[in-house]
């Protein structure tokens, strides 16, 4: 039992780590919450129901640490 015991702790680790690996992540881009509202206010409407619009995005305001991230 023991000569088994370690390659198949490795295995299940291996396994674990890809599903791990495998199910990390979005598929396609982010929405910002405006687009998120807007296109919750759509569906609502498509629905039937009466949605309340969407704030307009206040302007961005540049960092002094913006371009550490950019």
């Amino acid at each position: 039992m023991t000569v088994l015991k370690k390659p198949l702790t490795a295995g299940l680790c291996l396994i674990m780590i890809a599903t791990m690996a495998s199910a990390c992540g979005r598929r396609g881009a982010l929405d910002t919450p405006y687009e998120a509202s807007v296109r919750e206010a759509k569906e609502t409407r498509q629905g039937g129901q009466t949605a309340p619009a969407p704030e307009k995005p206040v302007a961005d305001k540049p960092f002094i640490l913006d371009p550490l991230i950019e």
